[in-house]
């Protein structure tokens, strides 16, 4: 009896243009004649010919001992990117899963290196690096995703950029599906299934790892679902994590960045937090010496009447709300220079 060694989990929703350069990428797959692979793929709800593509590519994978299982969302609603990911999961049956976006291009040894990192660390979430596709999209988000260090894996978990390793390269052993109680949220659009999942694994106690290889082409569009997601659903996903896993046991902290960022988070803190803000710093001449006493519309008056000084004078830790590589890294170095330790003195929420 057939019995898959990796599963390749792939929602899709009107994906007909990009079925085969996306199932080309799994058939030349390295290990495509040393482990047993499958794919499986829920539909959910597509108008075009994705079904009609996918049945074609049956028979190409059939004759390479690659089953191909689809599910069907038939409701004529598509119900979104978690239910789909859940539901193609519960269809596959490999003791390893290697998700994949049909936008997207595996390269030729992604599965392989992958699996052998999972293989060693059942319990972690292994990403890879990746090419953006065109090269040009997302310079920022890029350099920050593919150069983190496998220590800062699980610290930069606040920043917008989402999980620290992206969603299509993820790899893991199907037990880490499991322990995430529900799986994927299935909330519909505008949900960030990923970021959810992400910070249950992590509360799990579980592991993040990633190769140092490129494993993927990761295209870049209009039309792809990340653009569904508003980022203030994305902060206020963030902020309630920041609160319970840190926050709470700061008796007091200062807020780097006296600009709108920094003013943006200090107000959407609860009175008690807002309480332990000692001050807001900043580089801002204009600022440096000033107050910031932001009105109270509910109590109609002004609660706290915050000092704003210089980033060399404030007391860690430190709330940072600073975008990284914005300033040619000028704030990078000013950050340096108080030799402060990441995760400890200092988070990054940016």
């Amino acid at each position: 009896m057939y019995k898959p060694t990796v599963s390749i989990i792939i929602p899709i929703y009107n994906g007909e243009n990009w079925i085969d350069s996306c199932f080309n990428s799994i058939i030349n797959q390295t290990v495509v004649s040393l482990i047993n692979l499958e794919i499986a793929v829920c539909d959910d709800a597509s108008t075009d010919k994705t079904l009609s593509n996918l049945e074609s590519w049956r028979k190409k994978l059939k004759k390479l001992s690659i089953p191909l299982k689809v599910f069907k969302n038939l409701s004529g609603t598509p119900k979104g990117v978690g239910y789909a990911k859940n539901r193609a999961i519960e269809i596959s049956t490999g003791t390893y899963l290697c998700f994949q976006d049909v936008d997207d291009t595996m390269h030729p040894q992604r599965i392989q290196v992958q699996y052998e990192l999972a293989k060693r660390n059942k319990s972690a979430i292994v990403g890879g690096r990746f090419k953006r596709v065109p090269e040009n999209s997302t310079e920022r988000f890029s350099r920050w995703a593919n150069n983190l260090s496998s220590e800062q894996l699980r610290l930069q978990i606040y920043t917008s950029h989402g999980p620290t390793v992206i969603m299509p390269t993820w790899f893991c052993h199907r037990n880490v599906f499991l322990n995430v109680i529900g799986g994927f949220c299935e909330n519909g659009q505008g949900t960030p299934e990923d970021l959810l999942f992400f910070y249950s694994h992590l509360d799990n106690k579980g592991e993040v790892l990633r190769t140092d290889e490129v494993v993927l082409n990761y295209t870049y569009h209009p039309k792809a679902t990340t653009f569904s997601i508003k980022q203030e659903t994305i902060f206020k996903i963030r902020l309630s994590r920041l609160i319970n896993q840190v926050l709470c046991k700061w008796s007091n902290f200062t807020i780097w960045n006296a600009g709108k960022q920094g003013r943006h988070f200090y107000r959407a803190l609860n009175n008690d937090l807002q309480n332990r803000v000692t001050a807001l710093c900043d580089i801002d001449e204009k600022k440096i010496g000033q107050k910031y006493a932001p009105y109270d519309s509910h109590q109609r008056k002004v609660i706290n009447s915050i000092p704003i000084i210089h980033f060399s004078e404030a007391v860690p830790p430190f709330v940072i709300c600073v975008k990284l590589d914005m300033t040619n890294g000028k704030f990078e170095e000013n950050l340096k220079s108080l030799d402060l330790k990441e995760g400890t003195d200092y988070i990054l929420f940016n």
